[in-house]
């Protein structure tokens, strides 16, 4: 048999966005940092090897990017990348 190797649709990379307003995304999907911890732990526990993009709007708070990269370190997810938007 022939086994053609497919991108997997749970290992792609998460992406949690923060817009200018503070708001949270994961996957698009509005979330709070309250729900943010559940969510990467289910992504961790369901992937074997998590990736997390991180998405900064310019005018997003420095405080609530670090807070979500805290929350991604605090779960154990070592593959995260950061892109700022230069508005």
């Amino acid at each position: 048999t022939e086994e053609v190797e497919k991108p997997k649709e749970k290992d792609k990379p998460v992406t949690l966005s923060i817009d200018g307003k503070g708001d949270v995304f994961y996957n698009k999907e509005k979330i709070t940092l309250a729900q943010l911890p559940l969510r990467l732990q289910t992504l961790k526990s369901t992937s074997k090897d998590p990736k997390v993009i991180i998405n900064g709007d310019a005018k997003a708070s420095f405080n609530t990017v670090v807070a979500v990269l805290d929350a991604v370190r605090a779960i154990g997810i070592a593959k995260v990348g950061i892109n700022t938007d230069k508005k």
